[in-house]
């Protein structure tokens, strides 16, 4: 009887409605009360006594759960409701960076472009020049574009050089980083493209050199913030310039940067990255 009334009692605590759970803490008083009066014939007996306490034991246990159940039903309701809440404040945050960014671009795109469409006619000379100036915008609007998206999707230069010399230490291969101006400033959009280009080249590295050493150069000179990978593998071997290499130039060139690649199978494989350091972003000398 006691082992059924428990395991009954946390079953009821689990039910949905109230009503559930008060009538099955009578079922559990009235099977008490109904084996005491047969046994004893006297609810006052003192086995009876003793089983009372029991009884209240059980009666008090569907409570417990349904508090216990309920608190965690209103924890779960709540982390969903941070959640919702999170996801909303990013919806805005988004919503903000266009308007401050890409509206003010797109605006100015408009008024050049009306502008242009009036001096077709009164001044063409002066067409030129405001489709260069319309050019240049909507170079700038992708750049904008490019950087809000990199925002959402950020990797850090720095974690991703510390997770590359792991990885080629773990691949046997000796790695030397040697950061001569790591206090540079780079937008988000450098940092990541920077970043998915040394992962591209720790890959193939890994995958291809049969290398034993491999060295990090980071440099800032003339006006260009420069990153050289190079390791003492078997080089190219004319394999040709495939998916991952192109794919690492066209993320230097939207960065008005440049990829350079030199394969030998005497000195191994140099992979040297390098942009334009913006103004007022120049290290000290």
């Amino acid at each position: 009887m006691l082992i059924f009334g428990f395991t009954f009692a946390d079953l009821l605590g689990r039910a949905k409605a109230k009503w559930q759970i008060a009538c099955g803490m009578l079922g559990i008083a009235g099977m008490f009360l109904t084996v005491m009066w047969l046994e004893t014939g006297s609810l006052l007996h003192i086995e009876s006594q003793l089983l009372i306490p029991m009884m209240m034991i059980q009666l008090v246990f569907p409570i417990l759960i349904y508090f216990v159940e309920k608190s965690k039903n209103l924890q779960s309701e709540l982390a969903e409701v941070n959640t919702q809440l999170v996801q909303q404040e990013e919806r805005q945050r988004i919503a903000r960076d266009l308007h401050d960014t890409i509206g003010h671009t797109l605006m100015m795109i408009k008024v050049k472009t009306e502008l242009t469409t009036k001096l077709i006619d009164r001044d063409p000379t002066s067409v030129k020049q405001e489709l260069n100036d319309i050019l240049s915008t909507t170079r700038t609007a992708l750049k904008q574009v490019r950087e809000l998206v990199s925002d959402m999707n950020f990797i850090s230069l720095q974690t991703e050089l510390v997770h590359c010399q792991q990885l080629l230490r773990s691949a046997n291969i000796t790695t030397t980083l040697s950061n001569h101006y790591p206090n540079t400033v780079l937008s988000s959009v450098e940092e990541t493209m920077l970043a998915l280009c040394v992962r591209e080249a720790t890959t193939n590295i890994l995958k291809h050199s049969k290398a034993k050493n491999c060295r990090i150069t980071i440099q800032c000179q003339n006006g260009q913030y420069t990153l050289a990978i190079k390791d003492d593998g078997i080089g190219l071997q004319n394999k040709g310039f495939g998916n991952g290499i192109n794919s690492m130039q066209e993320r230097m060139h939207v960065l008005q940067g440049y990829a350079l690649f030199e394969g030998d199978t005497t000195t191994g494989t140099s992979v040297l990255f390098s942009i334009p350091i913006q103004n007022g972003k120049e290290p000290p000398t």
